[in-house]
């Protein structure tokens, strides 16, 4: 009987996996089709159907192995077999370790916490994904002949079968050519050695299509990426090469969605990705193509292999109190934890339903760049003794009814996990003239990108920004973001008599979707320093004419293209002059 159970258990998980896996990637292969018929709204459709996909899965594979065992009444020694069977099972697997991440979900939607973090679950991983592709390899080697690049970048481009017409392949092709050989020459000695290596399938993300590549010459390989647009024609260009670090991360952001691409094997994807991308963890990796939840795994791990390898005690984050999350963060680790607190003040007309739902918001639009993935997590463990007393005291005040303490260790019943950025109000206290002005000229860029997006911030105070490392505004705090339809944009009535002017109440009447832009003046712009750069650079985000029209665009499906490189890197701007002579 047990040997039955174990196998009917086992496999009921990675016929639900199998299932989960079949449906993601028929909603990824079809992003070649959207593409080639700029279906912009069907991906933004896609894209948030398949993050719901897991979930959907995970509960209906919970239910069918509720509907045919008393789970109650499995003691720990079966559950010991069953994850050993599901490991035998996954030999020779494609996906091994995705499965296992899927076992873990349904264990713990099977039985809450009872079991949490215990060798119930794969904690660690069971399986190895060393060249699981081998057969049947996640990239393509191209090998010029006879040193003639331009065949060789004609039968990549045309590889991945596009069936849309080019602008002018030709001319692009000599763009490419001209931007990767200055590369190929640096690292090459007389004779070089020389191939290049493509991912077999296009990324697809947004508006965009890009090609991922690396060139190896001699011992050194160089990363690649080429986004591929399509103009108001709808025909086909290439818009960039991009070689330098900065773009690739870019590209790869936390800020960004996730991709769309077609793979059988995604762990030798990531581990060609990580060539390109040294400063990003494989949890980043994963997640950025749309393996979120094999990412959450990872950077538990991460975090658990953390915490066993440092001392360092968790703290309230610095920064100004928020009224909605208790955010606490541990400086030895780049991230910030945020709990919903119990109770709101008045001027926060929401519960914690509201809150959550604004982060799956997030999570599942175009975060244009400008707006923090986000990783959620139910019932985690920390070790008491690793709480400063201040944070303990501020969470036993602010979320009790999140908290349990077993035995050493403190479990949160949910939280949000974010990496951790410096605050804009305070990195505007120490930095200098230039950085000062690109910051500020950076945070009125976010805001006009995430209403250009259509999501209107809400509370868009300098606290509620922060700073990346490479010196990027992102907005970081979701509980008032709506989208931008629901707000009635307006100009401030002009005052009727002086004293209505200067007094401190306002003298017109005013609902909970009203925005005025010029309230900017009052709440932002209040310090002579900021209010000259931004009005510099941003004197429209003050006029309700421009919010009108962005709004007007977005009702209208006017979707602008955000690039997630930089401007001067596009070969309209590189090689402006000819490109103006050809096109």
């Amino acid at each position: 009987m047990n040997e039955e159970l174990v196998d009917t258990v086992s496999g009921s998980i990675l016929y639900g996996f199998s299932r989960h896996f079949k449906r993601f990637k028929e909603i990824t292969q079809q992003a070649k089709g959207r593409f080639e018929k700029a279906d912009w709204d069907g991906e933004g459709f896609a894209q948030k159907s398949r993050i719901f996909l897991y979930d959907e899965r995970v509960s209906e594979t919970v239910e069918y192995i509720r509907e045919r065992i008393d789970v109650a009444a499995t003691d720990k020694v079966i559950w010991q077999d069953i994850k050993r069977q599901y490991m035998w099972k996954l030999y020779d697997h494609s996906q091994p370790e995705l499965a296992e991440s899927f076992y873990n979900s349904v264990f713990c939607r099977l039985f809450d916490r009872e079991y949490f973090n215990n060798q119930h679950i794969f904690v660690k991983p069971g399986t190895a994904v060393d060249f699981l592709d081998m057969e049947d390899p996640s990239y393509v080697s191209w090998y010029p002949t006879d040193s003639c690049m331009e065949d060789c970048f004609r039968n990549i481009l045309k590889s991945f079968e596009l069936q849309i017409e080019w602008q002018d392949i030709e001319r692009d092709i000599d763009f490419i050519i001209e931007s990767i050989s200055p590369l190929i020459e640096t690292n090459s000695r007389s004779l070089p050695y020389l191939h290049f290596e493509v991912i077999s399938s296009l990324f697809y993300r947004n508006k965009a299509a890009y090609l991922v590549g690396r060139a190896v010459v001699n011992q050194s390989r160089i990363p690649f990426v080429i986004p591929l647009l399509l103009d108001d024609s709808k025909k086909l260009y290439v818009d960039a090469v991009l070689t330098d670090s900065l773009d690739i991360a870019l590209i790869f952001s936390f800020t960004r969605s996730y991709f769309m691409v077609n793979t059988e094997v995604p762990s030798a994807l990531v581990t060609f990705l990580s060539t390109m991308l040294p400063t990003r963890s494989y949890a980043d990796i994963y997640t950025s193509i749309g393996f979120q939840k094999q990412g959450k795994t990872l950077f538990y791990r991460e975090f658990l292999h953390h915490l066993q390898h440092s001392s360092d005690k968790l703290i309230i984050a610095p920064g100004i109190k928020g009224m909605v999350m208790t955010v606490f963060t541990l400086p030895s680790y780049p991230f910030v934890f945020k709990v919903i607190n119990d109770s709101f003040p008045p001027q926060k007309n929401m519960d914690r339903a509201m809150v959550k739902q604004k982060y799956q918001m997030v999570k599942t639009h175009d975060r244009v760049g400008r707006m923090a993935d986000t990783l959620e997590f139910s019932h985690v463990a920390f070790p008491i003794d690793r709480f400063s007393d201040d944070l303990l005291e501020e969470l036993k005040l602010t979320v009790p009814s999140s908290l349990t303490i077993d035995g050493e260790n403190i479990i949160i019943r949910h939280l949000y996990i974010e990496r951790r950025l410096v605050p804009l109000n305070i990195y505007l206290e120490s930095a200098d003239e230039q950085d000062y002005d690109r910051a500020v000229r950076s945070y009125g860029n976010a805001i006009k990108d995430i209403i250009g997006a259509g999501i209107f911030p809400g509370d868009m105070l300098l606290k509620n920004f922060g700073v990346t490392r490479h010196g990027r505004v992102i907005f970081y705090d979701y509980d008032e973001i709506r989208s931008i339809t629901e707000i009635r944009i307006r100009k401030i009535p002009k005052a009727r008599f002086d004293e209505e002017e200067y007094s401190d109440e306002i003298w017109y009447e005013t609902e909970e979707n009203d925005f005025f832009p010029e309230q900017f003046e009052r709440f932002v712009m209040n310090h002579p320093k900021f209010r000259k750069i931004f009005l510099d650079y941003h004197s429209n985000l003050l006029n309700s004419q421009y919010w009108k029209n962005v709004q007007n665009n977005f009702n209208n499906k006017i979707r602008p293209h955000i690039f997630p490189y930089r401007e001067e890197k596009r070969f309209v701007n590189l090689f402006k002059k000819r490109f103006t002579e050809i096109d």
